[in-house]
C-alpha cells in the first residue's frame, strides 16, 4: 500500500518537473531560431551557419554553400521584414518543432516550420526548415 501511495504522490511532481524542463527547452530552441534569423539579416553567414545541426552541415559543408541555399530557396527566412513564433511541439525529450510566422521581403506572409534537436553538449541546433506561403488573408 505504501508503494502505491508513493507512486501516486510522485507522479504529479514528475509531470510538473517535465513541464518546466519543456518550457526551458522550448525557450532555448526559440533563442537559436531568433539568433539565426538575426544573423541572416546582419549578413553574418558564419554565425547563421553555426546554428545548423550536423545533418545540415553534411549536406552544405561550407558557409557559402549554406548561404547560397538559404538565399535562393528561403528568401523570407534570409531577409524577413518581421517574424513571430507560433505553435510549438516538443516531440521528444530532445526534439522540438517550432512554427514561425514571417513577413518576407516581398511583404507576403509565410510559415516556416523549424525542427531542432538537442546536441550532446546540451545546445539546440536546427535540423531543418520547411517554408510555405501562409494561408492568411492579409496581403
Amino acid at each position: 500500500m505504501r508503494r502505491s501511495l508513493f507512486a501516486f504522490a510522485i507522479i504529479p511532481f514528475l509531470f510538473m518537473s517535465s513541464a518546466f524542463a519543456g518550457d526551458a527547452e522550448i525557450k532555448a530552441a526559440q533563442t537559436v531560431i531568433d539568433s539565426q534569423l538575426k544573423a541572416f539579416v546582419a549578413n553574418d553567414g558564419a554565425k547563421a551557419y553555426s546554428f545548423a545541426a550536423p545533418n545540415v552541415k553534411r549536406v552544405f559543408p561550407t558557409v557559402d554553400m549554406f548561404m547560397n541555399m538559404v538565399t535562393n530557396g528561403y528568401a523570407p527566412v534570409r531577409k524577413p521584414q518581421s517574424y513571430a513564433f507560433g505553435k510549438v511541439e516538443q516531440t521528444g525529450p530532445t526534439s522540438i518543432i517550432q512554427q514561425v510566422m514571417i513577413v518576407g521581403p516581398d511583404g507576403k506572409d509565410y510559415e516556416a516550420v523549424y525542427t531542432l534537436e538537442q546536441q550532446p553538449d546540451g545546445s539546440f541546433q536546427i535540423t531543418g526548415c520547411s517554408l510555405r506561403a501562409s494561408m492568411s488573408l492579409s496581403t
